[in-house]
């Protein structure tokens, strides 16, 4: 857990048992506000350091998620339990998977496989009465004349949003921006299946670039001061991928081999980051390569697919 002024607290959900990949935002003010929980087995461990922090089960007002994907909402079912005056707010997209989460929960199993236990566990279903259903914009209450600003933010999926903090001027990114790797203060991309499309990706960032954010706080992971330049980087990553996947597909039809070939030319260009096993092994359990790139050839061939499922 760190303290990062202003009320605002970071909790390391421990995502699978690793350190530093996923995070969860408490705002403590008069109506304490969660913004992400991470997934359904870290939620033991949000409950125990909002405990540490003074928040009892009675005490929490809102649970925000920025998108309804298992590592940032994954525990909501189990936290509405834990703290039973809380609301759950998530964008309108989203909200009928978290009420009824059976259709997500057995889309992750046929994705993760064996793994999915140990990563995620499964999503509890939210009572409707406990979700607030955010739109295209959004305004959430945290006392005392300070509230999140809520946005529409698709791109890395359909029921993404963003938020705002009045006081500090935090962006929460979710995965909006990538993911950013605090050891070597690089962002990668965060491009899976079904939702990724690209244009929306780029116009999330500009819109993001607009705001004038004095920090960013990505879930994955921590807070970024250089606001520009990370999220001129975002912007350059997302271009370096597609474009390395389109390369890959002009060598090969074989995905598993168009894989290799991304991951063999990712190796070349960020030397620091493939420099240490550890650390990539558990951004491969957070947003492997394989994800990414299925992410981006199924964008490449929407056109000829049904329409997103998730909408």
């Amino acid at each position: 857990m760190a303290d990062l002024g202003n009320d605002v607290f970071m909790i390391d959900t421990r995502m699978g048992g690793y350190g530093g990949i996923t995070a969860s935002y408490l705002i403590k003010g008069s109506r304490p506000c969660l913004i992400e929980t991470g997934t359904a087995r870290s939620a033991p461990i949000v409950m125990a350091q909002l405990a540490a922090l003074g928040i009892a089960p009675e005490d929490l007002a809102t649970i925000v998620v920025t998108h309804i994907h298992l590592d940032h909402a994954g525990g909501v079912g189990d936290l509405a339990k834990l703290f039973p005056t809380a609301q759950v707010a998530v964008h309108e997209k989203g909200a009928r998977h978290l009420a009824d989460p059976a259709r997500l929960v057995a889309s992750a199993h046929r994705v993760f496989g064996e793994a999915m236990d140990r990563l995620f566990g499964d999503l509890l279903p939210t009572p409707v009465d406990r979700i607030t259903v955010l739109g295209d914009t959004g305004l959430i209450d945290l006392g005392d004349g300070r509230s999140l600003t809520t946005f529409h933010n698709p791109g890395h999926a359909s029921h993404h949003v963003g938020l705002v903090d009045s006081l500090t001027g935090d962006l929460y990114t979710g995965d909006a921006a990538g993911v950013y790797i605090p050891e070597t203060a690089e962002v990668r991309p965060s491009t899976p299946p079904p939702d990724f499309d690209l244009e929306l990706t780029l116009d999330s960032l500009q819109r993001m670039k607009q705001l004038n954010a004095n920090r960013l706080l990505f879930s994955h992971y921590g807070p970024v001061t250089d606001v520009a330049s990370t999220l001129d980087e975002s912007e350059a990553q997302l271009h370096y991928w597609v474009e390395s996947v389109k390369r890959a597909r002009g060598e090969t039809e074989d995905l598993d081999h168009a894989i290799a070939l991304v991951q063999e030319r990712d190796r070349a260009q960020h030397s620091a980051f493939y420099s240490n096993p550890a650390l990539v092994e558990k951004y491969e359990a957070l947003s492997s390569i394989g994800a990414n790139v299925i992410g981006i050839n199924r964008w490449m061939d929407r056109p000829l697919e049904d329409p997103q499922p998730l909408r």
